[in-house]
């Protein structure tokens, strides 16, 4: 995945939860819902993403279903920077990494 994505933070009406729309479904049609890093061991984009999430701290739980995130902040958590976590993290071309063009392949 090396295109931009898009992320839309929505308020919620219960305090202490954070809801993120993005521009593409990541899990599919089935829910997952993570409370700690021990639970996304797989290398999934919902798992890299619950992952990335709770590894920043201050988060109780994960939740990700197609394309909306829903997100429990720790009750000294704050969602400032998760956008940005979300934005980056599918986001391959970066600027300084060299893109490896395979021997033999066009670059026209």
């Amino acid at each position: 995945m090396g295109q931009p994505v898009t992320v839309i933070e929505k308020p919620s009406q219960t305090p202490g939860v954070v809801r993120f729309e993005i521009n593409r479904s990541i899990s599919g049609m089935g829910h997952e819902f993570y409370r700690s890093v021990d639970d996304a061991q797989l290398d999934r984009p919902p798992d890299r993403l619950a992952r990335t999430l709770l590894d920043r701290g201050g988060i109780e739980s994960v939740h990700v279903n197609a394309n909306v995130i829903t997100v429990q902040l720790a009750s000294d958590g704050s969602a400032a920077g998760l956008k940005e976590l979300i934005e980056d993290l599918f986001l391959y071309y970066r600027e300084g990494v060299e893109v490896v063009v395979p021997e033999g392949a066009s670059t026209d």
